[in-house]
């Protein structure tokens, strides 16, 4: 069952265009991942999924809802999180205020403590930080708590933005798995957006290559891997 289509999405900061006629779709359950270089307009794209940026032109749909006239808080509601490039937690608060803020994005805050505890089965680190100030924590842990409070929202889209961005390959593989663990046992459809071309494809069952605003390539992501342009391209090989 298809979850989300776009089609024709335009996507511009002032005269400056970013996005061109971007389309692609996800059904329900999938992994998919969106890579390209830097500057290619991968974080618009999920920015404009989440109702952060306008699209000039083109159309969203999510479970055959129109997105177009929703706000970023509505967006959220229809179970759409993201986990954001440089992971944006609140510094001077702690792991379990963090968590518990991403719970204020759906429409019921029913269940809640299952929620928690459920990060805390995934991500047993946090367990033990829950009272650290989520700016005293490394890179790897803080991660792991804006992945948890995206989950908090109970999503059925969750999409991440630069999972891989400065963290050790030992802590990558760590999340690489509990993406892999939310998206098999929770049934929660992953957008997985990153510069790591050979880590996102690993991953996910399908790819879409974005260059300069424009899908250049998709297929499954195994087939994209042993594509020869893509790996001298993104994967320094020949």
């Amino acid at each position: 069952m298809s979850l989300l289509q776009v089609q024709g999405l335009a996507v511009a900061y002032g005269d400056s265009r970013v996005l061109w006629d971007v389309g692609f779709d996800m059904a329900q359950g999938e992994i998919v991942a969106l890579v390209g270089a830097n500057g290619a307009g991968k974080t618009t794209l999920l920015r404009a999924l989440t109702g952060l940026v306008p699209a000039r032109f083109g159309a969203m749909r999510y479970c055959g809802t129109d997105l177009g006239p929703l706000k970023a808080y509505e967006r959220a509601r229809l179970g759409i999180a993201m986990v954001p490039e440089g992971r944006r937690l609140f510094a001077g608060l702690t792991v379990h205020q963090n968590l518990k803020l991403g719970a204020t994005a759906r429409a019921s805050r029913e269940g809640e403590d299952h929620d928690l505890a459920f990060v805390f089965e995934l991500f047993p680190e946090l367990k033990r930080l829950e009272h650290r100030l989520a700016g005293l924590m490394s890179g790897g842990e803080q991660q792991m708590c804006a992945i948890g409070r995206a989950l908090m929202a109970r999503p059925s889209l969750l999409l991440i933005d630069e999972m891989s961005l400065g963290l050790a390959p030992v802590i990558v593989e760590r999340i690489a798995e509990a993406v892999r663990l939310v998206n098999r046992d929770r049934g929660i459809t992953v957008l997985l957006v990153e510069q790591d071309v050979g880590l996102a494809l690993e991953i996910a069952t399908r790819g879409y290559v974005l260059d300069t605003g424009r899908v250049t390539i998709d297929g499954p992501a195994d087939e994209l891997l042993r594509r020869e342009d893509i790996r001298a391209a993104y994967l320094g090989l020949n």
